[in-house]
C-alpha cells in the first residue's frame, strides 16, 4: 500500500465524459466561491453557464411588514385553527412571488466545427479540458484567486462565440409549477448588449437599481484563441461593466499559461490540507469530488454556500427553491465537512456571513418575536432576511441555535481563544438569550417549553406539523445550546454566566423516548413513516448529546434510532438522507451501514458530475422521489460522514478508524483535524492499525483511544511535557507544535528488523 496519502488524489478521481453533457446540471463545475461556471454541450454549441454568488433579487416581502406578521399572531391563529391564514401569509407568499431570489449571470456559447471527443475535469488543477475532432482542444478554468474565468482553444478552425444574457425580459410566461417560475416574472427589462472587435458584453438591471455586467473578451494568436470573462455588480461601483472589462483585459495581457500558475498553486495548497486512501474506490472518489466542490464553492470573502452554490440553474427559470439559504438543514449540512477535513479557512465563509448579517437578524428577532437576543429566519436571502416557506420551520424558534453550533465547532476544532472570546461565545450567548426568553412558558410538569414546536419537515405544511408538546428537534437544540453556552462561558472564566446557563438548562424537560430507548418525534409521537429529514435525531448527530462512548444507555438509544429508520424504510428519503445516515451510522460505530449508505448516495442520488440531485436516479427503488433538482448539502454531508468513519473526536478522545467495514483491511488518511486543533494521520494494514501521527497546533491535552488493541506501541514524541496511559487511552500534554508518532511494535518489528 502506498503510505504517501497525499498522492491518493489521482486523475481517475476527476470527471471524464465519453459522451457530451447536454444539460447544465451535468456540466463540468468550476468555481472560486464568488464566480462559478458549468461547461457543457457538444460543441454545437459548447456552453459555459455563468454565475456570481452575490447576484440576488433582494426585494422585500411586503406581507412580512404587515401587522399580522408576528409570532404572537402565529400562535393565536394556530390555537384558533386558522391554518389556512398561516399558509397564506407564510408559505403561499413564498410560492407565488418570483423574488427575492438568487439570479443567474448568463451563458457563453462557443460554436465549433468539430465533433465531440471527450471532456474531463482535473481536480488537482481545477481545470476542464475538452477534445473535439480536427485537433480542437479546449481548456477552461475559473481563477482560484481572481474573479475571472479563462478559456484557451487550440483549433485550426475559426471560433464563433455568443454571450447570452439570462431571459429576464419579455412577456411574463405562465408559472410552470409551484417551484418553477420563469425569470420573466421578476419584471426586469431586457439586458443592454454591447460589442466590439474582440469583445461582447451586456448590462442587466434588476430590482431597485441593482445591476450587473458580464464582459467577454478574446484575442487570436495563430491557431490559439484565448478568452476571459468576468461578472461585476453594482456593489463594486457605479459602472460594473468597466470593472469587468478591466479585469478581462488584464488577463488577456498576461495570457492563459501565466494566469494558470497561481491558480494551480492555490489548489495544490488546498489538496495538501487532507487526504484519504480507501479500499472502496466509489466512496474514495466521492470524497475527493466533494472536497473539490467545497473548495470551488466556499471561500472566505465570498457569500457562503446556498442551495446550489456558484452553479445556479441555467434553464430560464428561477432556481429550485429560489437558490436561497435554507437553515432548517441545507446550510448546516453544507458546512459539516470543513472541520475534520482541515478546511477551517473555507468554512469561515459561513461564519463570517452569519456574523456580518446579525444586525438584520437582531432586527427581525425583535420585530417578529418581540424578544431579546438573536434568532435567524429558517429560509433567508443574501442578507439573512426572511423569505417565507413552511411557516413552522421558516420561522422556527431554534434556527439560531443550530447555526450557533457551527461557531461552537469552529472553536472546538481550531482552539482559537480569540475566536472563542470575540465570536463563538457572543453568538451563542445572543442565541441562548433569545431561547431563554421564548421558553419562559411552562408545560404541565413545570418545565420550559415552546408555544409552537415542530420537527422539520415532519407532516410537511399541515396543521399536525405543530406538535402539542415540545419536539425532540427543538429540545435537542435548546439543551445543546444552554449546555454549550455554559461550557464556553466557563472557558472564558465567566462563572456567573456559566451558572446561569446551567440553571436554565436544568429547567428543560428530558427527551421523549420510546420503550426501546429510541428518540420519538415528540412525546407520544414515534416516527410514523419514512421521512427524508432526521430532525428528531439531532441529539445523536450532529449535536452529540447521545454519544457511543457514554455507555450502554446512550448506545441503546442510538441503535434503536437506526433500527427505526430501518423499519420505516427509505421510500420517502432524499439523497441527503443517505448522506446523513452515513454520519449517524458512523456515530453508531457501524462501518458496514455507513459505507452502504455512502455508496448508495454516490451511485443513485448523484448526477454524473457528482451533483446531488435529491431524487433516486438509479431505478432501483431506493426512494419514491425520482426528480432531479440539484442542491449541495447532500454532497457535503456525505463527505463529512466519510470523515466520521475515519476519525472522531467529539467525545473528548481522538478515535481513529472508529467505523470502518470489516472488509476494509488497508486504508489511510492524512491530516484530518480533531477537536483541540490536533492534525491526525493514520495507516491501517491487514486489518490492524499500523501507525498514528498527530501534531498539536495550539498545545493542550490530547487523549487518544488505544488504536493498537493488545499490541504495545512505540512512541516518538517531541514537544510533549507529559505522557501516560489512563485505562484504554494514551494521554499527552502537548506544547504548541508538538508531534507524536506512534506505531504498533509488532508492525514496526516486521518492517525494520533484519
Amino acid at each position: 500500500m502506498n503510505t504517501n496519502t497525499i498522492s491518493c488524489l489521482k486523475p481517475e478521481h476527476g470527471l471524464r465524459y465519453a459522451t457530451p453533457p447536454m444539460s447544465w446540471d451535468e456540466g463540468l463545475p468550476l468555481g472560486n466561491g464568488l464566480l462559478g461556471a458549468l461547461v457543457w454541450g457538444n460543441g454545437a454549441p459548447l456552453n459555459i453557464s455563468l454565475d456570481r454568488t452575490d447576484l440576488w433579487d433582494l426585494r422585500p416581502v411586503p406581507e412580512f411588514h404587515s401587522p399580522e406578521y408576528t409570532y404572537q399572531t402565529m400562535c393565536q391563529w394556530k390555537r384558533e385553527g386558522h391554518w389556512e391564514r398561516l399558509e397564506e401569509l407564510y408559505r403561499q407568499t413564498y410560492c407565488r412571488s418570483a423574488g427575492p431570489t438568487k439570479i443567474p449571470a448568463g451563458r457563453i456559447e462557443i460554436v465549433l466545427n468539430a465533433n465531440f471527443g471527450d471532456a474531463r475535469l482535473d481536480l488537482e488543477g481545477a481545470m476542464a479540458s475538452l477534445k473535439f475532432g480536427r485537433g480542437t482542444q479546449i481548456r477552461v478554468f475559473v481563477h482560484a484567486l481572481q474573479p475571472v474565468g479563462i478559456i484557451s482553444i487550440d483549433s485550426m478552425d475559426s471560433i464563433s462565440t455568443r454571450l447570452i444574457a439570462p431571459p429576464f425580459g419579455g412577456q411574463n410566461a405562465p408559472k410552470c409549477s409551484e417551484y418553477e417560475i420563469p425569470l420573466t416574472k421578476l419584471g426586469y427589462p431586457s439586458a443592454v448588449e454591447t460589442s466590439g472587435d474582440g469583445w461582447r458584453a451586456f448590462t442587466q438591471h434588476g430590482f431597485q437599481g441593482f445591476h450587473f455586467a458580464v464582459y467577454l473578451g478574446w484575442r487570436v494568436e495563430g491557431k490559439q484563441w484565448q478568452a476571459a470573462w468576468s461578472v461585476a455588480s453594482s456593489s463594486e461601483g457605479k459602472d460594473p461593466l468597466a470593472v469587468a472589462r478591466q479585469r478581462v483585459e488584464k488577463v488577456l495581457q498576461s495570457g492563459f499559461d501565466k494566469m494558470a500558475v497561481p491558480h494551480r498553486r492555490w489548489w495544490k495548497d488546498y489538496w495538501q490540507k487532507s487526504s484519504v486512501c480507501l479500499p472502496n474506490k466509489i466512496i474514495e472518489r466521492q470524497w475527493f469530488l466533494e472536497q473539490y466542490k467545497f473548495g470551488a464553492a466556499s471561500r472566505r470573502g465570498a457569500p457562503p454556500v446556498h442551495l446550489q452554490g456558484p452553479w445556479i440553474a441555467d434553464d430560464g427559470k428561477v432556481p429550485p427553491w429560489k437558490g436561497d439559504y435554507h437553515h432548517d438543514l441545507n446550510t448546516e449540512l453544507s458546512y459539516w465537512p470543513c472541520y475534520s477535513a482541515n478546511h477551517l479557512e473555507e468554512g469561515l465563509s459561513f461564519l463570517d456571513w452569519l456574523w456580518e448579517t446579525r444586525s438584520y437578524c437582531f432586527d427581525w428577532t425583535k420585530r417578529f418575536f418581540g424578544k431579546p437576543g438573536l434568532n435567524v429566519p429558517g429560509v433567508a436571502d443574501l442578507n439573512n432576511n426572511p423569505i417565507g416557506g413552511g411557516c413552522l420551520w421558516s420561522h422556527s424558534a431554534t434556527t439560531g441555535a443550530w447555526l450557533a453550533h457551527h461557531f461552537y465547532l469552529h472553536w472546538r476544532y481550531s482552539a482559537d481563544r480569540r475566536f472563542l472570546r470575540d465570536r463563538a461565545y457572543p453568538y451563542l450567548k445572543d442565541a441562548a438569550t433569545f431561547v431563554a426568553a421564548i421558553t419562559e412558558e411552562k408545560d404541565s410538569d413545570g418545565k420550559r417549553t415552546l408555544p409552537l414546536s415542530a420537527s422539520p419537515e415532519i407532516h410537511e405544511n399541515r396543521m399536525e406539523a405543530c406538535f402539542p408538546t415540545i419536539t425532540n428537534y427543538d429540545l435537542a437544540l435548546i439543551r445543546w445550546l444552554f449546555g454549550a453556552a455554559a461550557e464556553l462561558a466557563g472557558c472564558l472564566c465567566l462563572s456567573e454566566e456559566a451558572e446561569h446557563w446551567r440553571s436554565v438548562l436544568s429547567e428543560m424537560p428530558d427527551f421523549a423516548c420510546g420503550d426501546d430507548g429510541r428518540l420519538l418525534v415528540a412525546k407520544g409521537h414515534p416516527l410514523p413513516f419514512s421521512h427524508r429529514h432526521f430532525s428528531h435525531l439531532m441529539a445523536i448527530h450532529p449535536l452529540g448529546l447521545f454519544r457511543w462512548d457514554d455507555g450502554l444507555q446512550a448506545q441503546r438509544t442510538i441503535l434503536a434510532a437506526l433500527a427505526e429508520l430501518d423499519r420505516t424504510g427509505t421510500g420517502e428519503w432524499c439523497g441527503y438522507s443517505f448522506a446523513w445516515l452515513v454520519n449517524l451510522s458512523a456515530r453508531a460505530r457501524n462501518g458496514e451501514k455507513a459505507a452502504r449508505a455512502a455508496e448508495i448516495f454516490a451511485t443513485a442520488f448523484c448526477l454524473r458530475n457528482s451533483f446531488h440531485c435529491n431524487g433516486d436516479q438509479s431505478g432501483k427503488g431506493y426512494s419514491t422521489f425520482t426528480y432531479r433538482p440539484f442542491t449541495l448539502e447532500g454532497n457535503f454531508a456525505c463527505a463529512a460522514g466519510i470523515q466520521e468513519m475515519l476519525l472522531q473526536s467529539h467525545g473528548g478522545a481522538i478515535t481513529v478508524f472508529p467505523a470502518i467495514p470489516d472488509e476494509w483491511k488497508d486504508l489511510a488518511f492524512d491530516t484530518l483535524r480533531a477537536e483541540g486543533a490536533f492534525l491526525v494521520s493514520a495507516i491501517r494494514e491487514g486489518g490492524s492499525t499500523r501507525s498514528v501521527t498527530f501534531v498539536s497546533e495550539k498545545g493542550g491535552v490530547a487523549r487518544l483511544a488505544n488504536p493498537f488493541g493488545g499490541t504495545p506501541a512505540t512512541i516518538n514524541a517531541h514537544g510533549v511535557r507529559d505522557q501516560r496511559r489512563e485505562g484504554d487511552q494514551y494521554v499527552f500534554v502537548c506544547e504548541p507544535g508538538a508531534r507524536i508518532e506512534m506505531e504498533g511494535r509488532d508492525t514496526r518489528s516486521r518492517h525494520h528488523d533484519p
